[in-house]
């Protein structure tokens, strides 16, 4: 027998019956006095849930809301799969608001993941971030095919390495037009020896040479790699637009 929609209600029964609140709920709307146990890559931190959630828009809502039925350790703690050497210094930050003083581009990158917008824009204030990713940066964005040619230059040094302990990668760098000019003969006396050059530039107003030399090698040594730029002279011409990238293997 089907019950009517009218059937009236057990005695007792609220007509209106209050519902548990659901678990996204209480994440949004946290009691700050309840203890986190954390498992951050492998390093345990217990905080409150208020300084977890200190900032609105973090990604700390997210990640406890998920890890109500997903990532928990054994132990139950809520697993966050990120290094947790540098977890230390952001919530450092989230209980007392200190600013990290080391570690600084890894903290930075940590706090552009958890989403600590205000931890981020003070952290691009500070030197070691301003100096990469304003000044150096910006720099590198008006070289033409920077990135391109940097993945050819690595290409060469790993198809010269077969077999080899070094191996060794000519580069050309030329800043203005005039410099481009004069490299043109030179640079034609190496592809009739069939030797790889990889060429950057020109471009335009900024830093010289020795600079984007520079940065090569940084960004080379980021990824990992051994090398050691030097001049390259060339049938003892005095072309200084002309550098050997020496990578070391073993």
């Amino acid at each position: 027998m089907s019950l009517s929609a009218h059937q009236p209600k057990e005695p007792g029964q609220p007509a209106n019956q209050l519902k548990e609140p659901s678990q996204e709920s209480q994440i949004l709307c946290p009691d700050p006095d309840v203890v986190v146990e954390l498992n951050v890559g492998g390093q345990f931190y217990t905080t409150t849930m208020g300084t977890l959630m200190k900032h609105p828009g973090s990604k700390f809502s997210q990640i406890l809301y998920r890890s109500e039925k997903y990532y928990r350790d054994a132990q139950g703690r809520v697993f966050i799969d990120r290094p947790g050497t540098y977890f230390g210094p952001i919530l450092d930050y989230l209980r007392t608001g200190k600013v990290p003083t080391e570690y600084i581009p890894e903290v930075y990158h940590e706090a552009k993941f958890y989403q600590i917008h205000l931890l981020v824009k003070i952290l691009e204030d500070m030197p070691q971030i301003f100096g990469e990713q304003v000044a150096r940066m910006q720099f590198l964005l008006g070289v033409p095919n920077y990135k391109e040619n940097l993945e050819v230059l690595l290409h060469l040094a790993r198809a010269e390495a077969v077999a080899m302990r070094l191996s060794k990668v000519v580069v050309c760098v030329v800043h203005t037009e005039e410099e481009d000019a004069k490299c043109v003969e030179p640079l034609h006396i190496l592809e009739a020896k069939k030797t790889p050059v990889v060429k950057f530039g020109p471009w335009k107003a900024g830093p010289g040479n020795e600079d984007l030399v520079y940065c090569l090698e940084k960004d080379i040594r980021a990824q990992g790699y051994k090398v050691s730029p030097q001049r390259y002279h060339l049938n003892r011409d005095p072309y200084t637009c002309f550098w050997i990238f020496v990578f070391t293997w073993w």
